[in-house]
């Protein structure tokens, strides 16, 4: 595999000389500012209606966890991603003085080619994923969902997926790598830092130590190919397409999630609950590294039909 890096260097030069590194880190916080608001506007109007109208979800006492765990709690959770391209927005438009297509690539483009290869390879290595835990552990059974509710939510669940995936990589390999690698040249800073933090995010109180390791391997794993995808191409549609494939396939599929798992067609037994072995958690995570190397060999072998390259309108 040769990777050129023309098309990163193009994307790395492209914000103008007012991104500089304090500005960063005061467009960092309005986008945290935003993006805390709206999750908190969620919250407290969700669960208000959920108690009020009595809205279908479990009950077991606890109100913010119930609506949350509800069909109308995940899809508002999902929405409340809003906020973090609420936030860029201001950050860019008046801290950076940039319009935010600005952050999507060097030509202010989405790659659609680079969106759908990345979604389509994603969406094939998860399914080896799921063929992998499925020996590991075949405790599956069939979703609550009826078929034709599921089909009913379809285009909602992969419109807000959408919404949540893309404003991540907004973020994280948009706005924060492009801002550090038009400062730092190290991949270490651009390319590590922003995805250390997404890796962060990802920690769950519920799940033990040994299962939580397990997946931020996985997720870490993840978040160095998101990055290789914007460093070979020099846009963000790869990342966008390959990310989208790998939330659909818990929101809609095989969900692993217990509080998210109202929409998927199978649920699997959920990593925050217990047995679990610390053995198990080295193969789950020795799955996830797989899974993400097997993604990378279709989006960069140069015999594969969905090789991405340098983006080129």
């Amino acid at each position: 595999m040769i990777i050129d890096s023309a098309a990163f260097e193009r994307y790395r030069r492209s914000p103008n000389e007012k991104t500089t590194l304090p500005r960063l880190l005061l467009g960092t916080a309005i986008v945290v500012f935003f993006w805390l608001a709206m999750t908190l506007i969620v919250l407290v109007a969700g669960t208000y209606a959920f108690i009020v109208l009595r809205l279908p979800g479990p009950a077991t006492g606890q109100p913010v966890q119930d609506f949350l765990a509800s069909p109308v709690g995940i899809l508002t959770a999902l929405a409340s991603f809003a906020g973090i391209w609420m936030g860029l927005w201001v950050a860019i438009r008046f801290v950076h003085g940039e319009p935010l297509s600005a952050m999507v690539g060097a030509d202010r483009r989405i790659s659609r080619g680079g969106f759908l290869k990345g979604l389509v390879a994603v969406l094939i290595t998860s399914l080896f994923s799921e063929v992998l835990l499925y020996w590991l552990q075949p405790e599956i059974a069939r979703g609550s969902i009826a078929f034709s509710s599921w089909l009913l939510f379809l285009v909602p669940i992969v419109l807000l997926a959408f919404l949540q995936t893309s404003s991540e990589e907004a973020l994280f390999r948009g706005y924060l790598l492009r801002g550090l690698a038009s400062r730092f040249g190290s991949p270490l800073i651009w390319g590590a830092l922003p995805g250390l933090l997404f890796t962060a995010l990802h920690w769950s109180p519920a799940s033990t130590p040994a299962i939580n390791a397990c997946v931020l391997v996985s997720i870490a794993a993840f978040a160095l190919l998101l990055a290789l995808m914007v460093y070979v191409t020099g846009n963000l549609g790869a990342a966008f397409g390959a990310h989208l494939g790998n939330n659909l396939t818990g929101f809609l599929l095989i969900s692993h999630q217990e509080s998210y798992n109202s929409f998927a067609l199978l649920n699997a037994k959920p990593l925050e609950g217990p047995g679990w072995t610390n053995w198990d958690a080295v193969l789950i995570a020795a799955i996830g590294v797989a899974s993400t190397l097997l993604t990378m060999l279709l989006l960069l072998h140069r015999r594969s039909p969905l090789k991405v390259g340098p983006h080129r309108p």
